[in-house]
């Protein structure tokens, strides 16, 4: 998970949708934000699980901020952590086979 990183990309959102991001006020001014990262920050929890010799063979986890999240079941207000549900291999795997079925068309 990458975080909220500042790029061109919010050029596609509208001004209401950037508003209630927090990322611009009412007179239409970018806001940056503290917890707003760098392209280069947001890329390097991604780097880091691809080249790090340290997390060979680690798969099925969930990462941000350069370290393994913090399973959480109650997700109300939270920010940060993985969600338990989306570490449940079973739905997973019924996902993958309806995405199969959707894409050859039943």
């Amino acid at each position: 998970m990458p975080g909220w990183i500042t790029t061109n990309l919010q050029r596609h959102l509208d001004d209401d949708t950037l508003r209630s991001m927090g990322a611009m006020d009412a007179e239409g001014n970018r806001i940056d934000q503290d917890h707003f990262k760098t392209v280069e920050q947001g890329a390097s929890t991604s780097v880091l699980v691809v080249a790090s010799p340290l997390l060979d063979g680690v798969t099925g986890r969930y990462f941000e901020d350069n370290q393994e999240a913090e399973v959480i079941v109650e997700t109300a207000g939270r920010t940060k952590g993985v969600a338990a549900h989306a570490l449940d291999a079973d739905a997973a795997s019924r996902l993958w086979d309806e995405a199969e079925a959707v894409l050859r068309g039943r």
